[in-house]
């Protein structure tokens, strides 16, 4: 294991799972959300992901209408993933299929992403995913890459089974798009006193919350991946993230990023600034 960079010099990572560390596209056809997994896999019903995919058709043209505020959002996600999580929880699904399920899915890690786990992983950099999915199966996903280290830590939505093996519910607290700023993740925040740089990684603007937890902090530096309607979302975008990289399946520009900040130049230079 690489000599653990100085916390004063090496950022916190803190960032979203699905398409953001996941792919959004690959080959021109859509690559699954952690939900989206589970959704399309055969211990999901015909009905059941009708009405499922009913749910999104009606949802996220809210979740991505840049003309519609904030707080008119929240209560239509609240519902989307109450409705979600309901919906699934009759489907007798069984703790062991799940890595049956991740293993027959389309799921992608961006290209580039054994590069940035193993550099963090080296460096004793955290890695912090706060993500509105399923954690369970992300988890997974980044498991069967041979990814998941010590460093990472992950607060979603996690399946809450029963005696019996099936799925019973979901563990509070409820994350959806918009709440990445709750106080689930406080207890570890608090964990993570003395970073000063953190580096955020998000796909919608409901992502540009999720650090404010972190205690301490002076530098926060936010890309974004603008993954779909990219003409509507730009400007929006480009004045709400530092960086905006568009239709960009790689975490090319996060590793260059990593690689600079973790050189002895990048660390002198910002203990010095």
């Amino acid at each position: 294991m690489a000599e653990a960079v100085p916390a004063l010099c090496a950022p916190t990572v803190v960032s979203d799972f699905d398409l953001t560390l996941s792919r959004f596209a690959h080959g021109g056809r859509r690559c699954p959300s952690s939900y989206n997994i589970l959704d399309n896999s055969k211990v999901v019903s015909e009905e059941c992901r009708r009405e499922l995919t009913a749910l999104f058709d009606h949802y996220y043209p809210i979740e991505t209408d840049p003309q519609c505020p904030m707080e008119e959002k929240l209560p239509h996600m609240v519902e989307w993933w109450s409705r979600a999580h309901d919906l699934l929880c009759g489907q007798r699904i069984q703790r062991l299929q799940i890595a049956e399920v991740v293993r027959e899915s389309g799921a992608m890690l961006r290209e580039g992403y054994g590069a940035f786990f193993d550099t963090l992983h080296c460096h004793g950099i955290p890695l912090f995913i706060f993500s509105a999915g399923i954690g369970d199966i992300l988890e997974e996903v980044i498991r069967q890459r041979g990814a998941l280290h010590p460093n990472t830590h992950i607060v979603s939505n996690y399946m809450d089974f029963g005696d019996d093996g099936l799925l019973q519910g979901f563990k509070a607290p409820l994350i959806h798009i918009f709440n990445k700023n709750s106080s689930a993740a406080a207890s570890y925040f608090q964990q993570l006193q003395g970073r000063t740089n953190v580096l955020l990684l998000g796909d919608s603007l409901g992502d540009l919350s999720m650090a404010d937890g972190v205690p301490g902090v002076q530098n926060v530096l936010k890309i974004g991946f603008l993954n779909d309607k990219v003409e509507e979302q730009r400007e929006c975008y480009l004045d709400s993230f530092d960086i905006v990289l568009e239709r960009d399946e790689t975490l090319g520009v996060v590793n260059g990023l990593l690689q600079h900040i973790l050189c002895s130049g990048a660390c002198g230079s910002a203990q010095g600034s």
